[in-house]
């Protein structure tokens, strides 16, 4: 039920209506993918940070991924995990959380799209032009696709967020798991006419950007694999192409049909799954299919795991002290007697 208290600062956030005799089940089953998603995610990111053979191009895009992820599950899980526990009337946020929130949320969905984008174009310059890629992909490319890929979103997600704060406020409920720009802009009454267009052309616009480059990418990708004679190597950079493909639509289709429903409130239950499929499975499946496919990080794994086995099994089993029952009956009847045993 809406709460028409204008202009006010405490927010409740309608969260997922989950039965009485779920909500642990749901509960649990949210925590251990958070946890999970957070090892994984962590865990790649620690890895090519410390593990020196892996400071090249492709793995340093990777890790804008992997931070965006981290940054993503961070900004929702935690307190969808704690809104789970509590009853609909005391899941309560105040209206700058809520904003930073939204920020945060917008910020982690474009940049997961640009993310992708700075990649396909690696993985484009390493198999269509392997002798360029040295000179191609240097440091300072690097730097200016990092960049581009957080400015671009930064600047643009702050736009959209400045005209959500700018509307005055007459409504105090969140109709989402958590806070969006959508979110927003529905806590007021007034026209939010600008705020759709904006919206809609940013949404659009990213979209042909992301869809477009992407496929176009790996479509000239494919088309080199195909009349190139390495059967081999063909072989493994379309499966690559392919895994890339395939979490980059299942991370597109959640995200923009959570956005197309948001116009629909009568499937709000489908919009808060999709919002929440946005966020997990792209950013569990990531570290798996860009890194964990990777030759140099399974080497690093395997290294790891075989050294956590061989200092279990290096370890000496402590000294055991003979057992008094272990003794010959005479040995502990010469003992009592003060007569030492036989040699």
């Amino acid at each position: 039920m809406e709460n028409y208290t204008y202009n006010s600062f405490i927010l409740q956030v309608e969260g997922f209506k989950i039965p009485q005799d779920s909500v642990y089940l749901v509960f649990f089953l949210f925590l251990i993918s958070y946890i999970v998603f957070m090892i994984m995610n962590v865990g790649i990111l620690v890895l090519i940070v410390i593990d020196s053979n892996l400071h090249q191009p492709m793995y340093i895009l990777f890790c804008n991924l992997t931070v965006s992820d981290i940054i993503g599950g961070c900004n929702i899980l935690p307190r969808l995990l704690s809104d789970m526990l509590l009853p609909p009337s005391e899941r309560l946020i105040s209206y700058y959380e809520c904003v930073v929130q939204a920020f945060t949320t917008q910020l982690f969905a474009s940049m997961s799209h640009t993310a992708l984008m700075i990649m396909a174009f690696d993985r484009y310059v390493a198999i269509c032009h392997p002798l360029h890629y040295s000179a191609i992909m240097t440091n300072k490319m690097m730097i200016k696709l990092t960049v581009s890929a957080w400015g671009v979103p930064f600047v643009l997600v702050g736009i959209l967020i400045g005209l959500s704060v700018r509307l005055n406020r007459c409504r105090t409920l969140i109709t989402n798991p958590y806070c969006d720009n959508a979110s927003l802009f529905k806590l007021s009454c007034e026209s939010s006419f600008i705020n759709n267009v904006y919206g809609l052309t940013f949404t659009v616009v990213l979209f042909i950007a992301s869809i477009g480059s992407t496929v176009l990418t790996y479509t000239r990708i494919t088309f080199a694999c195909l009349t190139s004679k390495n059967k081999t190597l063909n072989s493994k950079a379309l499966k690559t192409c392919s895994t890339h493909l395939v979490v980059y639509l299942i991370m597109s289709v959640s995200g923009y049909i959570a956005i197309i429903l948001h116009r629909f409130p009568q499937h709000s239950d489908y919009r808060k799954l999709c919002a929440i499929l946005f966020v997990i499975v792209p950013g569990g499946l990531n570290p798996i299919i860009y890194g964990v496919q990777s030759k140099e990080i399974q080497n690093d794994l395997s290294k790891i795991f075989q050294s956590i086995v061989e200092q279990w099994s290096e370890r000496d089993p402590p000294p055991s002290s003979p057992s008094l029952y272990s003794r010959p009956c005479m040995q502990l009847w010469g003992e009592a007697r003060g007569i030492s045993p036989r040699s």
